[in-house]
C-alpha cells in the first residue's frame, strides 16, 4: 500500500489533496499531530518514510523540504514555485504530450503547474509544437481567478464581516509584470519572451478562466482558427483536458463554471481575424490540487483520473 504525506497539509491545496484522498483503499495517509507538524525531525521522518510526498509550502520551505530527504526511494510532487523551471524536475502536465505523461510516470521529482500558468501553457504548447505560432510570437494573457488562490489571508479578508468595499469588484494585480507564473509560462511552452500576463481576482471562492487573444495573422500562412481548434482536439479528448465547440452559457463565459472540480475545458472563440483561446478549470483543482494528485496516480501506477472529481 503506498504511504503518502502531504507537508503542509492544513494549507487550501494541501487541505484539497487531503480531501481528494481520504476515502482511498490503495494509500495510506501519514499524518503528525498538530503540535509536531513544524517540528524538523517530525517532518524529517515522515518524508523520508513516505512513497510520495507532497510539498503544500513557501517556496523556502519546499526548497527545505526536499533537503531533508535522504531516500531514492521517495518521489515528490511540490506544488510550490520552486521548481518548475529546474531541468531536474518533470513538469506535472501529462496531457501536453506523451513525453510529459512518461516524464511524470518515471519520475521521483514532479513540479506541480501554477494554476494560471496551466492554462496559458495548456492553450500555448500545442502551437507551438505544432508549428502554428512561431516561438518569438508575442502573446498577451489576461487570468479570473476566485479569490481561494490567495490562501487563508486572503480568503479570511473576502470572508470577513466588515470587509473593505473595494473587495465587492474584480481587482487586477502583479501590475509590475513580475508574478512568478512567468517564467513557467515561458519555459514549458517553449517562447523566446514571457507574455504580457493581466490576474484578475474577483469575489467568488474558487474557478478560473485564462483567455490568450490570438490576432490570425500571427499564425502560420495558410493557417486559421480550424487549424487551432484542430490541434486542441487530436490533443484533448478527456477525460481531464477536453476541448468543446462551445463552454458559454448564452454569450457568457464563468469562471466558475469548473468550480469543484478537476477537470478543464477548452475552447475558442471569436472569428477569422481574432481569436480568443479560452481554459475553464478550477484554480484550486486542475490549477493546484486534482493536478497533484493527477501526478501522484500515475507516479504510482494507479489509473489517472481515481480520486479527481470530473
Amino acid at each position: 500500500m503506498t504511504k503518502v504525506f502531504i507537508d503542509g497539509s492544513a494549507g487550501t491545496t494541501g487541505l484539497r489533496i487531503w480531501q481528494r484522498l481520504a476515502g482511498r483503499k490503495d494509500l495510506t495517509l501519514i499524518t503528525l499531530p498538530e503540535e509536531l507538524r513544524k517540528d524538523l525531525n517530525a517532518r524529517k521522518d515522515a518524508l523520508n518514510g513516505a512513497d510520495v510526498a507532497f510539498l503544500c509550502l513557501p517556496d523556502a520551505a519546499a526548497i527545505e523540504a526536499v533537503s531533508l530527504i535522504e531516500s531514492d526511494h521517495v518521489a515528490v510532487i511540490d506544488t510550490s514555485t520552486a521548481h518548475r523551471v529546474s531541468p531536474d524536475w518533470d513538469y506535472g502536465f501529462p496531457e501536453l504530450s506523451s513525453e510529459h505523461r512518461e516524464a511524470i510516470v518515471n519520475s521521483k521529482r514532479v513540479a506541480n503547474p501554477g494554476c494560471h500558468a496551466s492554462g496559458f501553457i495548456v492553450l500555448v504548447y500545442p502551437l507551438i509544437s505544432a508549428g502554428l505560432l512561431a516561438p518569438d510570437v508575442l502573446l498577451s494573457c489576461y487570468s479570473l481567478t476566485g479569490y481561494s488562490g490567495g490562501g487563508k489571508k486572503m480568503i479570511a479578508e473576502y470572508r470577513a464581516p466588515e470587509r473593505s468595499p473595494l473587495l465587492n469588484a474584480p481587482r487586477q494585480y502583479a501590475l509590475g509584470q513580475t508574478h512568478k507564473h512567468l517564467k513557467e509560462m515561458k519555459a514549458v511552452t517553449g517562447l523566446a519572451s514571457e507574455p504580457v500576463f493581466c490576474p484578475v481576482v474577483a469575489d467568488f471562492y474558487s474557478g478560473m478562466q485564462v483567455t490568450v487573444p490570438l490576432f490570425a495573422g500571427w499564425l502560420k500562412p495558410g493557417a486559421g482558427m480550424e487549424e487551432v481548434k484542430n490541434a486542441y482536439k487530436a490533443l484533448y479528448t478527456g477525460p481531464v483536458v477536453s476541448y468543446t465547440d462551445a463552454a458559454d452559457e448564452g454569450g457568457f463565459l464563468s469562471a466558475a463554471a469548473q468550480s469543484g472540480l478537476d477537470s478543464m475545458k477548452i475552447t475558442v472563440a471569436g472569428n477569422e481575424q481574432r481569436m480568443l483561446l479560452l481554459a475553464v478549470y478550477d484554480n484550486l483543482g486542475k490549477g493546484a490540487s486534482g493536478a497533484a494528485v493527477e501526478c501522484m496516480n500515475l507516479v504510482t501506477g494507479a489509473e489517472k483520473t481515481l480520486g479527481l472529481e470530473l
